[in-house]
């Protein structure tokens, strides 16, 4: 093997290593940040899973702002968020089959899309351009649910689940805004 060919092969295998150090680099640093959660629930027929992850309000407006209206969300920070349920539900009445799905938002002042998409991303932006990573071709169940103003802050984006009147509800909250999300099993 000639000397440039071995070179060129160090430099290639070089540049690989850096740019995997860089991306975990990357990923850890803004786990600091925006730190995974995953949240479990059990209904009578279904047991939900629901990671993803928490950034912080830090004083910033998040909804219109940070989180633009009327443009697809990750709905969380890095990765994206997935929910996995573990028999066929109903979704705001839709039927959702089992399964692992990315969760996607549509953020307006008055109402939120809410997509469960089919298909598992590694991070929830391109890393090119910033982007969400969602493909609609993927999109399974689209709904629409009313946003509930808040008196309280939430200074950091949480997901968590309640039982009432026969539902599970899962809720997302952030700064002084919040959605429910009605499952049936």
């Amino acid at each position: 093997m000639s000397k440039l060919l071995k070179r060129l092969l160090i430099a290639v295998v070089a540049i690989v290593i850096v740019g995997l150090v860089g991306r975990s680099f990357l990923r850890s640093s803004t786990k600091k940040h925006s730190p995974e959660q995953i949240v479990e629930h059990s209904s009578k027929k279904a047991n939900f899973e629901v990671f993803y992850n928490r950034p912080s309000k830090k004083g910033r407006v998040i909804f219109g702002d940070l989180v633009p209206f009327g443009e697809v969300w990750r709905t969380g920070a890095n990765e994206a968020t997935t929910f996995t349920t573990d028999n066929d539900i109903l979704v705001d009445g839709s039927i959702l089959k089992e399964g692992t799905y990315s969760l996607w938002t549509v953020p307006n002042q008055d109402s939120w899309k809410v997509i469960f998409n089919g298909y598992q991303y590694d991070w929830g932006v391109s890393l090119i351009d910033g982007t969400p990573a969602r493909d609609p071709e993927y999109d399974v169940l689209t709904i629409e649910v009313p946003v509930h103003r808040l008196l309280n802050v939430v200074e950091q984006f949480s997901i968590y689940f309640e039982e009432a009147n026969n539902f599970t509800i899962m809720y997302l909250a952030w700064d002084q805004t919040a959605i429910a999300i009605p499952l049936k099993s």
